[in-house]
């Protein structure tokens, strides 16, 4: 009865409210504790802690601490982190609760603990890796793939196949830099299962890295990087990278910000990894205002509501207090609050400033608006107002990542999805620039291959944002955005004429009568010609670039592209590519190590973890 009172309160009160936790709640009792790194002694934010007998699971925060209400007894407790060895401790809670439990993680060591993997009718395979793995079941004779989809969306994806030079010589596409793919990939890698085909992204598992490339020079906002090497899983096909770097910018240098939070405070959201989640994020990202930012909160759930009105930056106690007070609660009426936030944006417009909306939630909108048709339908009408959308998705077993995406698309702004603590401090504190600020809006590629050098060509990734070849020249079609020190790769994979090419990796016939033109006007050394198109982030009017590529001979791949290929290449096992060609994950890890380079925020050295985790899982095939 106590519980049902208190969900119909949040229901029927005007206003979200904070509730002061209780020292005991239901019988239940405090188990704080803290997380650390035995060698260095530091707390370890991020890290998942698992209650293992109640099935509770929560990150630790920014200080390594986690805090869990369990009835006195006995529990085990399990703790996970990328680069440390699985903790499992079993602990004693009196009826006074457990304070100040320090966790200790060793770093991993490899080759010392053991992994069991076991598949439906095939038996236990035990594999000496430093990695710890829950048990994974799977349908027999094919990889135990992410099962906790209980109501999660993805959009199928066709992957590209090898168009022929000769009938179709121009590829054109939107560019994406979202990373969510990536995250979302790797939370269910880290749950010990492997993702379904449509939730890899090719494309955003490349673009999640940053890559080495040349900053731009002179009137365009972008520097464009081209390289030809040798494909890795099939030597006798060339790669070709695509590489555009976005102008970096500081944030002390950054525009004035107007920001409308957009968070879903619904029922759905009340678990650890959705809005306590995501309110640790926000906190992160308020404490990088200045004075002249300003930020507006509107949330959602029964009905939407504004919760902070605008306030500067210099007042963080005073958004701190409003992210304090959120709890989740009610259905979710996402179109009410989209329409809202994009009002209360437009009220409080900067001319010169950054003016966003970031919208902060699973995905569940179930009250008003819900069709993806309608909801882009609703965010394009308001992107032609100025106002640029940011999507942060959250939680798992009811994602809805097809219909954040599409918002994301056509609202002039990203998609991420925030898996961890550390995650949201890479898209809101270490990226913040590209994250809130545009640098340039439309930007479009159009590719237009030699067909006296070239026999075939694929695109990798980019599925969902191919555009019509006339596309290229309409300035009224919408393109993907570019952020402030973005970094945007595009792969192709081309067959040299004199190379064997299996028909059935592409959708038509060779041609009977067309053959590759005689040279003209000295053509015969190119390759391709790569042409883009953007618009300034206040523009209607494209500006254009153009760059040709030479055909090359050349076998050594810079780390640049060796490490986009180890990517692209571990995302097509993941797909289980027909086009994987030779890829294996030791062929992965070898090119990956090999071009790991500086790795600051050992983004880089984690990629490595999880594709040993991956071939882990793999191995369980293997074995059936």
């Amino acid at each position: 009865m106590k519980t049902f009172i208190a969900s119909l309160l949040l229901l029927i009160l005007p206003e979200v409210i904070d509730i002061p936790t209780p020292l005991i709640i239901n019988d239940k009792v405090p188990v704080q504790g803290k997380v650390i790194d035995a060698e260095t002694q530091q707390e370890l934010p991020g890290a998942t802690v698992l209650v293992k007998e109640t099935k509770e699971r929560k990150g630790t925060d920014t200080d390594g601490e986690f805090l869990f209400f369990l009835e006195p007894g006995n529990y085990t407790l399990e703790v996970h982190f990328v680069g440390f060895r699985k903790l499992s401790k079993q602990i004693e809670v009196p009826e006074e609760g457990v304070k100040n439990l320090i966790l200790v993680l060793q770093q991993e060591v490899f080759g010392l603990e053991e992994v069991v993997v076991t598949g439906v009718g095939a038996g236990t395979q035990t594999t000496k890796l430093g990695f710890s793995v829950a048990k994974v079941e799977g349908n027999s004779g094919s990889p135990a793939y992410y099962d906790n989809f209980s109501s999660e969306e993805y959009d199928t994806i066709s992957e590209n196949t090898f168009k022929w030079a000769t009938k179709t010589p121009l590829s054109t596409f939107s560019i994406d830099v979202d990373g969510a793919s990536y995250s979302n990939v790797r939370r269910m890698i880290m749950d010990g299962q492997l993702p379904v085909n449509d939730a890899v992204r090719v494309e955003e598992l490349i673009n999640y890295f940053n890559y080495d490339y040349e900053n731009p020079k002179g009137e365009h906002p972008f520097s464009v990087n081209t390289e030809v090497g040798k494909a890795p899983w099939n030597p006798g096909h060339q790669l070709v990278q695509i590489g555009i770097q976005g102008e970096m910018i500081e944030a002390d240098n950054l525009p004035p910000s107007n920001l409308v939070f957009l968070l879903d405070v619904s029922g759905s959201m009340s678990s650890d990894d959705k809005l306590p989640l995501l309110k640790k994020g926000f906190k992160l990202l308020t404490n990088q205002l200045r004075e002249e930012d300003y930020v507006s909160i509107v949330v959602y759930a029964g009905s939407s509501g504004l919760v902070l009105p605008p306030t500067s930056g210099a007042n963080k106690e005073a958004i701190l207090e409003a992210l304090n007070k959120l709890n989740a609660g009610g259905s979710t009426a996402g179109a009410a609050g989209i329409r809202q936030a994009y009002q209360v944006a437009k009220e409080h417009f900067r001319k010169d400033g950054n003016n966003r909306v970031i919208l902060a939630t699973d995905g569940d909108f179930n009250v008003g608006v819900s069709s993806n048709d309608k909801l882009v339908e609703l965010i394009e009408e308001k992107r032609e107002e100025g106002i640029f959308l940011s999507v942060l998705g959250f939680g798992s077993g009811n994602l809805k990542d097809s219909k954040m995406e599409q918002i994301a698309n056509n609202g002039n702004g990203n998609y991420y999805y925030i898996d961890n603590l550390l995650e949201a401090k890479k898209v809101l504190v270490s990226e913040m620039g590209g994250t809130l600020h545009t640098i340039a809006k439309d930007v479009k590629i159009q590719v237009e291959f030699n067909p006296q050098n070239v026999k075939a060509y694929r695109l990798i990734g980019y599925e969902n944002r191919l555009l019509a070849d006339e596309d290229f020249n309409n300035d009224e079609k919408d393109a993907g955005e570019l952020g402030a020190g973005h970094t945007v790769t595009a792969l192709y994979e081309i067959i040299p004429h004199g190379v064997h090419i299996d028909t059935s990796l592409s959708d038509i016939d060779p041609l009977k009568y067309q053959t590759p033109n005689d040279p003209v006007n000295n053509y015969s050394s190119e390759l391709m010609t790569v042409k883009l198109r953007y618009k300034n982030p206040d523009g209607n009017k494209s500006h254009l670039l153009s760059q040709v590529i030479k055909i090359s001979d050349s076998t050594e791949l810079s780390d640049n592209l060796k490490f986009a290929a180890s990517v692209a290449s571990f995302g097509m096992l993941l797909r289980d590519s027909k086009f994987k060609g030779e890829s294996t994950f030791d062929m992965v890890l070898e090119l990956a190590k090999q071009s790991k380079g500086i790795d600051e925020n050992g983004y880089r050295a984690e990629f490595i973890n999880i594709v040993e985790l991956a071939d882990l899982l793999y191995d369980g095939k293997a074995s059936n």
